[in-house]
């Protein structure tokens, strides 16, 4: 590849950011930016690398949805990511799928939220993913191609 990988760091902000936030051996170190729901984490985020603030959106509110996906795809654009780590939710999903579309290989963390099922995100994502983790071994014997390595949390 010869260039350092670019890691887009995905969460939405409240939980699943303070999850991604606990991975951060993970990707210490990388040329990293970060795509999040709320101007909030905004200065947490900073030290690692650029922060890009999206709406929250979710299937009940399509026409939002439409907005953050050009935003998402306007990021995606300017950064071109190598990799895309998320822990969800609707930002997650839609950064994958225009990650991979560039070629970036995407790791998806199933919020621990999530007990009995991938969550409606995690399983847009499951056939894209390179990498495929949940927070409870009752999930991953449900799903193939899904791994449980441990909590987050």
């Amino acid at each position: 590849m010869g260039r350092r990988a670019r890691v887009c760091l995905v969460a939405s902000a409240g939980g699943h950011a303070s999850e991604l936030i606990q991975l951060e051996d993970c990707w210490r170190g990388m040329d990293c930016f970060f795509v999040t729901t709320s101007r909030v984490v905004e200065k947490q985020w900073e030290r690692f690398g650029r922060v890009y603030i999206v709406d929250d959106a979710n299937r009940k509110h399509p026409i939002k949805v439409l907005k953050v996906l050009a935003r998402c795809a306007q990021i995606t654009l300017r950064e071109r990511p190598s990799v895309v780590i998320s822990t969800g939710a609707a930002a997650g999903c839609l950064m994958a799928f225009l990650g991979k579309l560039v070629g970036a290989r995407v790791a998806w963390v199933e919020s621990i939220a999530n007990t009995e099922r991938l969550s409606l995100s995690g399983r847009l994502v499951r056939p894209i993913a390179d990498l495929m983790l949940t927070q409870w071994q009752e999930v991953a014997r449900r799903y193939k191609s899904v791994e449980y390595v441990g909590q987050v949390i």
